[in-house]
């Protein structure tokens, strides 16, 4: 595409929270990366990076001078029943003070604006927005915008298709990448999409679909390659919905990384399921130093009711053979789920005590969202209505459950207990803290009872 066909985009990650670590807008990236490669002009701006500064924004808007503003939401809140905090109203803000300095076309894009996109549009004031996987889609919406040609629909909707090469890597901005470094050194890589599980309060299969789609192994490690010695990036995040996926398409990654003796610190979220010996070698051979648990509840009862293919002792030896590889583990349990009786409330709480060697936070209620089999059971059992907006949130605890009695019961069970956290978010300005200082990656592996305590030393990395 020549010179004169290509568009100015002005790309901006809307996204605040920043716990228990910040973590690099990578969606945004790759969206720059397709519209570069289709040979457009694009600005990367990160609200987070800036300090939260409208003025920095309207001042980078105002010297690129954008043809079209594309705004990335990827939370609406943080879905912590305890202690709310809602994203919307910073997107809201962001739309206003465009406005007030250009009057281009503003798109929404993003995972959280997937969830429920014609009540975020709505609220926020934007123009357009863009419903799942956006690379191909964003590109045909600025091509038909060069030539004054807009949809009539205001949202519009991307079937997941992408696979392999068709799943740009990320064009990482040095700038934005520099604070991410700065705040835990942690650098974002995507070797996936999609979800085959079957969660039922997960929005992860509505947004992905529901097949496996790789990218290109050495597209992936390339990646991996370019953040070490172009952005001196030490310690990697899969920023997979789970890394360990059942083809094993996870061990393709791993392995290149090894051919290439690439050995860098790395964290991803797991299924408790599918691990044995010769995978977790391979992990630690190639920098894994802790490992995320997608465990979710903490009795079989909830665990089935949720969804869940595993039993609560698949948890316990999943946790078992990480720890024999010397490798950190947290889990994350919620309390209040479907099936949830105050019997399976202490079996829970019991359960979660006699887990060895690894850090878990803890959960009251989950957020409902739309169009997961979790919202029809709420329907069902009278909790919502039919149709009802979900954009301010609800929070399912089974029926016959008094959240009084279940927060003080959790609240009771784990004080003083170090590696258990409830509420979740109440080691978050430790964390950062932490951060601030200078040591990388997750950090919750601290907590855990007789580990070794961290360094700010920089890392040993083979290139």
């Amino acid at each position: 595409m020549g010179e004169k066909t290509a568009m100015r985009v002005f790309l901006i990650s809307s996204n605040v929270a920043s716990t228990p670590y910040s973590v690099y807008p990578l969606g945004l990236s790759m969206i720059a990366a397709s519209l570069k490669n289709a040979g457009h002009l694009v600005q990367q701006f990160d609200f987070l990076a800036s300090n939260r500064s409208l003025e920095a924004l309207t001042g980078a808007i105002g010297e690129f001078k954008p043809e079209i503003i594309g705004i990335s939401i990827r939370n609406i809140d943080n879905v912590n029943l305890l202690n709310e905090q809602r994203y919307i109203d910073t997107v809201k803000n962001i739309v206003l003070e465009i406005r007030q300095v250009s009057s281009v076309k503003i798109i929404l894009g993003g995972s959280g604006f997937s969830i429920m996109p014609e009540t975020i549009l709505e609220k926020v004031s934007a123009d357009y927005g863009i419903v799942g996987e956006g690379e191909a889609l964003i590109v045909d919406f600025i091509n038909q915008a060069r030539q004054g040609a807009y949809p009539r629909q205001k949202v519009i909707r991307s079937a997941p298709k992408l696979f392999l090469k068709q799943i740009p890597s990320a064009c990482y901005d040095a700038n934005i990448m520099q604070f991410y470094l700065k705040s835990g050194n942690v650098a974002s890589v995507q070797t996936k999409r999609g979800c085959v599980h079957k969660c039922v309060y997960c929005s992860y299969p509505i947004l992905e679909g529901q097949n496996i789609r790789i990218r290109d192994t050495r597209a992936v490690v390339d990646d991996i390659g370019n953040l070490i010695t172009n952005f001196g990036a030490k310690y990697i995040f899969f920023a997979d919905s789970v890394f360990n996926d059942e083809e094993g398409n996870y061990l393709k990654v791993l392995a290149e990384m090894k051919k290439r003796k690439i050995n860098i610190p790395w964290t991803a979220f797991f299924k408790p399921q599918g691990l044995d010996d010769s995978a977790l070698a391979l992990m630690q051979g190639t920098g894994l130093k802790a490992a995320e648990i997608g465990a979710d509840a903490c009795s079989d009862t909830t665990l089935k009711k949720l969804g869940k293919s595993f039993l609560f002792k698949d948890i316990t030896e999943c946790n078992a053979l990480f720890a024999k590889y010397n490798i950190a583990t947290a889990h994350y349990f919620m309390f209040g789920c479907p099936g949830e009786t105050e019997e399976t409330v202490m079996e829970g709480i019991n359960n979660i005590k006699n887990l060895p060697k690894t850090a878990s936070f803890i959960f009251m209620g989950i957020r409902i969202l739309p169009q997961t089999p979790l919202a029809q059971l709420a329907i069902k059992e009278g909790l919502i209505k039919p149709g009802q907006d979900l954009f301010e949130p609800v929070y399912y605890i089974a029926p016959g459950i008094d959240r009084k009695w279940l927060q003080e019961t959790l609240t009771s069970a784990f004080k003083g207990i170090r590696n258990c956290v409830f509420p979740p978010d109440a080691l978050d300005s430790s964390l950062a803290f932490l951060h601030k200082l200078g040591y990388s990656g997750s950090l919750w592996e601290m907590l855990i009872p007789g580990n070794a305590k961290r360094n700010r030393k920089k890392q040993n990395v083979q290139k």
